[in-house]
């Protein structure tokens, strides 16, 4: 039937656009952009996500596990990372999103209300491979959350199959309506095909309408349904995460890897660490460790390099506080500055000498730990003697970097096997490398020959390339084994020479610190550790060192 061109626009009119087809969530097909993402994030903050993924297998294999619950689980991921990961993370408005996902954006405002979100990214925030391990940590309650959710996502799913319905429908009343305006006649008349079109469109657009608001009723009725489960699970979902990331930061720390040298090292390489420190020898005792250093720590800050003695003369060196009155002076001339700063340089400043002070070393630090089998037994609280020795000789490590000092560490049981791990002080020291040292064992008997000889050849050897003396060795160990005249007159004439101190510690072996021991014969200062819960034990040791 013909109609009028004005007549049809008046009924097309409220159908030329989603808003007028009441279409939810929208105000315009051309104004308003629908997203797929809940997090808003820019092009360089997807490739870090996008990276992140490429360089971990666990989170392409979440990825397609969990795409076997929602097809749209790697853009669910991508949010739950971004979140964690972003400086300051913002949440899209409900209205910006596809009606498709509105379920995912109700778990990720899940997560980010969750009450511990917040102590979540002070670990993550900027560290993609912390963040990547939140949303891995996540994994478990991830796959309740979609499944506890389901019935809502499918809803909404519909929701936004019909809403492009209802879209489509208004579209197909925008066309109709041009082409009777292209066959109207001058007097505003439309044929019947052209204005049948325009009356079929509008049918078609207000039975989609209906559909795609009784879809979005039902979409937000099954996800106010599913949210108290949502929240629940999002809740155990980044409290998982934000313990997962601490316990793994605080190992880290035990085993003296710095924030700073973990951002910097490669993905790949932090993963496979991460994952020796929990699964290794030691990592029952990794709080052990970071005690120990902790210890050590405070105790360099009560320590004393030398103590007052008796003015007994004049002698040369660098020690500006013992620096005579006549070369301080020198300083009020400029022309005479330089000469100071020259003689500073070359150690040859007049300072007072005095008779009882105690000087730390200035050679190198050897920790000579015991590997023999009886290391391998337990003391006093279960821990076990060689876990307390290498977190002693771990914390010597530190002791000898806060100096500038070279740290060797050698592992030792049988006259036959021996170890050295060489920590030079003028390069890094390489955390794959310490954590060798920390987790070799070599069993067998005890010698201390071999071990003592060898510490004694490394400061021989360090005194002759740059003429360092005052070595320190520090000898670990919870047996008592013989040793020949004859290498002891060697030893001796060793420790003369090189004026190095040996400091014994007789782990959870008490009759080894007898007075008359072997060990005590050796040793400058000897001490009995019984109570290996207890890293204070040894905290004078870190005073004098």
């Amino acid at each position: 039937m013909p109609g009028r061109l004005d007549e049809l626009r008046l009924r097309a009119g409220k159908w030329s656009a989603p808003s007028a087809a009441s279409v939810p969530s929208a105000t315009s097909a051309e104004s308003v952009e629908r997203h797929t993402t809940a997090v808003i994030a820019d092009r360089f903050e997807r490739i870090v996500w996008r990276d992140t993924c490429d360089r971990s297998a666990g989170l392409r294999e979440l990825v397609r596990e969990l795409s076997g619950y929602h097809a749209y689980a790697a853009e669910l991921l991508s949010d739950v990372f971004l979140a964690a990961h972003q400086p300051v993370p913002r949440l899209r408005d409900r209205a910006e999103m596809d009606p498709s996902r509105l379920t995912d954006h109700r778990i990720v405002a899940a997560l980010m209300e969750s009450p511990d979100f917040a102590g979540l990214r002070r670990e993550t925030t900027g560290d993609a491979y912390a963040a990547a391990m939140a949303v891995l940590a996540q994994a478990t309650e991830l796959r309740r959350l979609l499944e506890c959710s389901s019935d809502a996502r499918r809803r909404a799913e519909r929701a936004g199959r019909t809403r492009q319905d209802a879209e489509d429908a208004v579209d197909a009343v925008g066309e109709a309506l041009r082409w009777a305006a292209d066959e109207a006649g001058g007097d505003g008349t439309v044929p019947a095909p052209a204005a049948d079109a325009v009356r079929r469109a509008v049918g078609a657009a207000e039975i989609a309408g209906a559909a795609a608001r009784q879809a979005a009723r039902d979409a937000e009725q099954a996800l106010a349904a599913a949210a108290p489960a949502v929240r629940t699970a999002a809740r155990k979902a980044v409290a998982r995460a934000a313990g997962t990331v601490r316990e793994e930061a605080a190992l880290m720390r035990a085993w003296g890897v710095a924030p700073g040298e973990l951002e910097r090292m490669p993905f790949d390489r932090r993963a496979r660490l991460a994952e020796r420190l929990r699964t290794g020898r030691l990592a029952r005792w990794a709080e052990l460790i970071g005690r120990f250093r902790q210890m050590a720590d405070g105790e360099r800050a009560r320590k004393v390099e030398n103590t007052a003695g008796e003015l007994v003369g004049v002698t040369l060196g660098d020690d500006l506080t013992r620096v005579v009155p006549s070369e301080l002076a020198n300083l009020g001339l400029p022309e005479l500055r330089a000469v100071f700063a020259a003689r500073y340089a070359a150690g040859e400043l007049m300072i007072h000498d005095s008779r009882g002070e105690q000087s730390t070393g200035k050679g190198a630090v050897v920790a000579c730990v015991d590997t023999s089998h009886s290391m391998y037994g337990t003391g006093p609280g279960g821990v076990p003697r060689e876990a307390w020795a290498k977190a002693c000789a771990l914390a010597l490590l530190d002791q000898a970097r806060h100096a500038r000092r070279d740290f060797v560490g050698i592992l030792f049981s049988a006259a036959d096997r021996l170890q050295v791990f060489r920590f030079p002080a003028d390069g890094p020291a390489d955390i794959d490398r310490v954590v060798d040292f920390a987790e070799s064992f070599l069993g067998g008997g005890t010698s201390y020959q071999t071990p003592l000889s060898a510490a004694a050849d490394l400061l021989a050897e360090e005194f002759d390339d740059t003429a360092r003396a005052r070595g320190d060795i520090v000898l670990l160990t919870d047996d008592e084994c013989d040793v020949t005249e004859e290498w002891t007159r060697g030893w001796n004439e060793a420790r003369n020479r090189l004026g190095f101190r040996v400091f014994g510690i007789a782990v959870d072996a008490p009759p080894a610190a007898e007075e008359g021991s072997v060990l005590d014969a050796l040793c400058d200062n000897l001490r009995s550790v019984e109570d290996l819960t207890d890293v204070r034990a040894a905290a004078d040791l870190f005073r004098v060192i």
